[in-house]
């Protein structure tokens, strides 16, 4: 594992050719940083990575604000407790090579499916299906509470990370550090309306296609079909086999997923409207505040998802603080990708 590191305190099928040529375009340029040596961990050997994949169940439940969320437990019941957040179209088996190696090292590792994906289900069928990132958020503090967890660290990608940096800014007294792939991804309806170069535009294509009747009705007829498309654009180096596929991509049969992955991206464009109860969150959301918790914030060097730039995000983050850029061809779903990096990281963040 090769890693690029700041460090410091900073102040404030026809789907193949779709495939082809939008890698072509798909990445931004990333600047350069300082090096240093990461500390390195010892791989996770093969049988573990096997076992790793039975160890995610039998799933828990619980009941935690709107939810009935299904989760994963691992390690020492009175452990520094570590959660692991995903992304989309991705779910718990990103870390099943993560968790039970963090588990080993003592930590009480606890992996939830967000709402919409795999066994987590509303309570009601009167809530609505919302995804706008304060409910998402708010989610994960409803589900502290419920297992009586005052402080945790918390790591994720993708809508994990985003998730993970709003608990951070807006409720810092309960993360003890954070790990966030992409590092600062809070943003607004009113942020959302600025237009982006063509090229960057260009990768949120399906943004706008669900923006439309036939792009929902296209997810939801293809759902499988759409979320390998989108492991293989945000990931173009990364040789998954069907079977790692599948295993993901069963989460997505939830039966709310298609309503909120649309209302998701909807909601950031400004064509669909949230909750009222979320809008003061949302409205500290919009001043892009400071997350002042440690952070150790990560990007695979073959990323093909939309992402910032590391350092347009730098001075957000006000505590201890780290980048590192994890070479190798690692793409979107860094922690499947490259577990020890990313194991390597929580077990760093947790002592910044």
């Amino acid at each position: 594992m090769k890693t690029n590191l700041l460090k410091g305190k900073t102040e404030s099928s026809p789907l193949r050719l779709l495939c082809a040529s939008l890698l072509a375009v798909a990445m931004l340029p990333m600047g350069s940083f300082g090096m240093a040596a990461a500390q390195a961990i010892k791989p996770v050997p093969a049988q573990a990575s096997a076992t790793a994949r039975g160890a995610l169940s039998p799933l828990k439940h619980i009941r935690a604000g709107v939810l009935d969320v299904a989760y994963a437990e691992l390690g020492p019941a009175a452990g520094p407790v570590v959660i692991l957040l995903h992304g989309w179209p991705y779910d718990i088996h990103s870390y099943d090579d993560v968790a039970p190696a963090l588990a080993a090292k003592g930590y009480r590792v606890l992996v939830p499916y967000a709402r919409g994906y795999g066994d987590t289900r509303f309570l009601s069928a009167k809530t609505m299906r919302n995804a706008e990132p304060a409910a998402l958020a708010q989610d994960i503090i409803d589900f502290m509470d419920a297992l009586k967890i005052q402080r945790a660290e918390l790591a994720g990608y993708d809508w994990g990370a985003r998730s993970a940096d709003i608990v951070a800014a807006l409720w810092p007294e309960r993360v003890k550090a954070l790990v966030s792939v992409s590092g600062y991804l809070i943003g607004s309806q009113e942020s959302g309306k600025n237009p982006l170069p063509p090229k960057a535009e260009l990768q949120w294509w399906y943004q706008y296609y669900f923006a439309t009747d036939r792009g929902r009705d296209g997810y939801d007829k293809y759902r499988h079909d759409f979320a390998k498309l989108i492991w293989q654009l945000a990931s173009p180096k990364w040789n998954f086999d069907d079977a790692t596929f599948e295993r993901s991509a069963a989460a997505l049969d939830n039966p709310d997923q298609v309503a909120l992955v649309i209302h998701n991206y909807r909601w950031r464009l400004g064509l669909a409207k949230g909750e009222a109860k979320y809008a003061a969150l949302e409205k500290k959301l919009a001043t892009f505040p400071a997350i002042g918790v440690p952070t150790i914030t990560m990007e695979g060097d073959a990323n093909g998802a939309p992402h910032p730039p590391a350092e347009a995000y730098a001075k957000r983050f006000t505590g201890k603080y780290e980048y590192r850029l994890i070479k190798g061809g690692i793409g979107h779903n860094l922690p499947q990708e490259d577990p020890q990096a990313f194991i390597q990281a929580v077990i760093d963040a947790d002592h910044l």
